[in-house]
């Protein structure tokens, strides 16, 4: 009779385990659970390239006290005018 009794067990976790493994809905990349990676923004001072941090505020170096801006603003070339 326990033979019986754990072939049964072993044929339902078999059929279910089946199942289970055939779902009707495919998972696409979108619907995992991934998370996006944010870009960080870095905030450094424009008299003061070393001084970098990853939130707007003011330049820490004594004297300065300027408002820390976007490295990416720094970067872009400022446009030059033709007369």
């Amino acid at each position: 009779m326990k033979k019986v009794t754990l072939l049964a067990i072993a044929i339902l976790f078999s059929v279910g385990t089946v199942f289970a493994a055939h779902s009707t809905k495919p998972v696409t990349d979108t619907a995992k659970t991934k998370k996006v990676k944010t870009a960080k923004v870095i905030y450094t001072c424009p008299m003061h390239r070393d001084v970098i941090s990853y939130k707007p505020g003011k330049c820490p170096k004594p004297g300065c006290g300027m408002t820390l801006v976007k490295k990416s603003d720094l970067d872009k070339k400022p446009a030059t005018t033709k007369m």
